[in-house]
């Protein structure tokens, strides 16, 4: 029997979802190993009888929490998707200000539903809240990446996530190093998988697959000092994805 997968959403944008809709053709070949059986984004059917739940998004709402912890009740595996759902992602840069200074500035003096502002707490990542197996990494994923993942899972694998800095993949690419142009680059301790992405396109690596698990800051320090940048601006772009220093695994 094919195993059920579902897929829920909290606070994002949802394009992680979009980027597995966007597999296309590829999607075929998953849909033979495994049976969605929940996926609001492309269908109408639901079920709540699932073994693999991916989860898009970041925890906002108290509500949100206990349907979280009921989804992971039900599912055999739950796989953090994106990085909303693995540290926080550019939602958690409202964890930096007051809860009354983030719903002043949003809400105004409105009213919602007879109370001032909706019931909101500090934003969480996932496994602030249930027990997370895997962490698919990326702002957004990389679909070949969730294929690999799916399929593993499918097979009744451990997904392999790559634990070795974007860097690697940029020297394979033979990309010429964005800091010699004069770009602030997370790189170094950034983990890879998205196969250097933005380095590849003139940019440097924003961080949104999050810390390695021993990441080399010696390096980065030496990077940052030899091109006169500091660890405080390094620390200070890391904060566009993830609000916490935890590393995933």
């Amino acid at each position: 029997m094919k195993p059920r997968v579902a897929f829920f959403d909290f606070a994002s944008c949802e394009g992680c979802q979009l980027q597995v809709i966007n597999l296309e053709e590829s999607i075929l070949d998953l849909i033979e190993i495994v049976d969605v059986v929940s996926f609001r984004e492309a269908m109408k059917e639901h079920s709540d009888r699932y073994d693999i739940a991916f989860i898009e998004g970041s925890i906002a709402r108290p509500m949100d929490e206990k349907r979280l912890k009921r989804i992971r009740s039900k599912a055999n595996v739950l796989v953090a998707l994106g990085a909303c759902a693995c540290i926080g992602g550019v939602n958690a840069l409202r964890n930096q200000f007051t809860e009354e200074e983030v719903k002043k500035k949003v809400y105004g003096n409105a009213r919602i539903g007879g109370n001032p502002y909706f019931n909101v707490f500090p934003l969480k990542a996932v496994d602030e809240v249930v027990k997370v197996d895997y962490y698919l990494h990326g702002c957004p994923i990389d679909r070949d990446e969730f294929a690999k993942v799916v399929t593993a899972l499918a097979l009744g694998k451990k997904p392999e996530i790559p634990n070795y800095p974007v860097c690697v993949e940029c020297k394979a690419k033979g990309n010429v190093c964005v800091f010699e142009e004069g770009k602030f680059c997370l790189g170094p301790v950034t983990r890879a998988g998205c196969s250097a992405r933005c380095p590849s396109n003139g940019s440097g690596c924003e961080g949104c697959r999050g810390l390695l698990d021993d990441p080399n800051t010696d390096s980065e320090l030496e990077v940052l000092q030899k091109y006169g940048l500091t660890l405080k601006d390094a620390l200070d772009k890391f904060k566009i994805f993830c609000y916490k220093s935890k590393v995933k695994k």
